[in-house]
């Protein structure tokens, strides 16, 4: 939904404007999910900035999964856990892990995998829209899979 295609992943490197782990914050920009500072009294002004969405995202598939699931968080009572004040960029894999910060899918294969396991996904959009959906992004996965690049004939033929 926020990352459709193939190409929106190569943007998701560690250490670049794009997040690539799940984690919000109030200041901290590598963050998935910021809250800006607020003014004392204009609580009712405060915004949340998701920071992943690829701008070739389909908003309307996008705002619809973000509205659905913050509705439920907020129906359901979901916690969240403590915001993550520092650079995530500048944590080891293993203070990640012990914090329980995972990464975003690296591939839209991985994604495609990550939404059709998603229950959630799949009341948001209903079981006609999110099979076709699944269906279609995973033959766009497969046919981007099989081809061969330029790169990979450059770098690989000579010593094949």
């Amino acid at each position: 939904m926020f990352a459709q295609w193939v190409n929106s992943y190569k943007r998701l490197v560690p250490g670049y404007e794009a997040p690539v782990y799940v984690a919000w914050s109030q200041r901290n920009r590598s963050a998935l999910i910021r809250i800006p500072l607020y003014k004392p009294g204009s609580e009712q002004a405060t915004r949340a900035e998701i920071r992943c969405p690829d701008p070739a995202c389909n908003p309307y598939l996008t705002f619809a999964a973000l509205l659905h699931a913050g509705l439920e968080g907020i129906e359901q009572g979901y916690q969240l856990e403590a915001p993550m004040e520092r650079n995530l960029y500048h944590l080891t894999a293993e203070e990640r892990r012990d914090q329980g910060i995972v990464s975003l899918p690296e591939t839209l294969g991985e994604a495609i995998d990550e939404f059709a396991a998603s229950d959630l996904m799949r009341r948001a959009f209903g079981d006609h829209i999110f099979t076709s959906y699944v269906k279609l992004k995973r033959k766009e996965w497969d046919e981007y899979r099989v081809q061969l690049t330029q790169w990979e004939l450059d770098r690989y033929l000579g010593v094949l």
